[in-house]
């Protein structure tokens, strides 16, 4: 079955900053934990998870109702998933911190590993700017609250630099590539695949990864309410067990996950290779090294005046569907 999702009302719209794309439902005849008549409403970005479950065939069964919501990046995600607007959506390492920050009530129910290649700061391929050093001073975009902007905040402590000494311009990704292509901005801080777009599009280089700057974890956050209802909760297992194989999958199918994400997105497929080939997830369970990392994160965003204090973090993961992460992929 086939149909399509309205948008948040209009006041929710507004406060969520919401880009809805479109919605896709897939529903079947129920199963053995009566999830038949659920909709899970599903967050979904750019780099998303639709096209990632439909490439890899695991929308095909579904047993219940997926309405898909597509946002601009993950803090108005979060923001929908605390309103009450979306069940569970994939965000990077940083959204949940300022979420928990917030007292958001959420989630973090999945884990994934990704190289330190998907995000990066870029500059133009001539510009003066050589090392993180040089960032002294400069203009740079990110999005706040974004996998980016914790990026940032890593190489800015590795150099000795604070956000005052530079100039940081928060703006949502379609934003924040119009302004480095336009060279309103000397740095842009983000991830793939606006980073393969920069390339593409803005003549851009990387002047450095997230490797030893930032974990880079990526997470898949849910509602409070929708992990207590055990309906909603028994969606969320299937739903989470069809990610695990479908990242697997996308990991060992790269170039037809890359076509079908061109395909969905309209974005080049030389653009979507080479994103899929730098992000390489893999499915990671919910541990104590793992949320000590988001405590490093949340701590350091509230030293440096990010944040009003640093949440706990331990306080907003669910480690109960760990038992879904594949073995070979630890």
């Amino acid at each position: 079955m086939t149909s399509n999702a309205s948008a948040p009302t209009a006041a929710l719209s507004a406060v969520l900053a919401v880009l809805l794309l479109g919605a896709g439902c897939s529903a079947g005849d129920g199963g053995a934990n009566d999830v038949g008549d659920v909709v899970l409403r599903v967050g979904d970005q750019i780099d998303g998870a639709q096209t990632l479950l439909d490439a890899a065939g695991e929308l095909d069964d579904v047993p219940y109702t997926i309405e898909w919501s597509t946002f601009t990046s993950g803090p108005p995600l979060l923001e929908a998933v605390h309103a009450g607007a979306v069940d569970i959506g994939q965000v990077g390492n940083t959204p949940p911190v300022f979420a928990a920050a917030a007292g958001s009530d959420m989630r973090i129910v999945a884990a994934f590993a990704s190289s330190p290649d998907g995000t990066s700061i870029v500059v133009p391929t001539d510009s003066d700017i050589d090392s993180p050093e040089d960032l002294a001073g400069r203009s740079i975009a990110v999005t706040k609250g974004s996998s980016a902007h914790g990026q940032l905040l890593g190489v800015l402590e590795a150099e000795g630099l604070g956000f005052d000494d530079v100039d940081v311009n928060y703006v949502q990704p379609a934003d924040a590539l119009a302004a480095f292509s336009e060279r309103q901005a000397d740095a842009w801080a983000a991830w793939d695949p606006y980073i393969a777009q920069a390339e593409d599009r803005a003549d851009a280089k990387i002047l450095v990864n997230a490797e030893g700057y930032s974990n880079t974890f990526t997470f898949q956050v849910a509602a409070v309410d929708a992990v207590e209802d055990p309906t909603r909760e028994a969606a969320l297992e299937d739903y989470l067990g069809r990610i695990h194989r479908a990242v697997l999958w996308s990991a060992a199918h790269p170039d037809a996950y890359a076509k079908a994400w061109s395909k969905h997105t309209g974005l080049p497929e030389e653009v979507t290779r080479i994103a899929a080939e730098r992000r390489s997830p893999t499915p990671r369970a919910i541990d104590k090294e793992l949320i000590a990392s988001e405590q490093d994160l949340a701590d350091a965003f509230a030293d440096a005046g990010e944040i009003p204090d640093a949440p706990v973090m331990a306080d907003y993961v669910d480690d109960r569907f760990n038992d879904l992460v594949p073995d070979a992929a630890g």
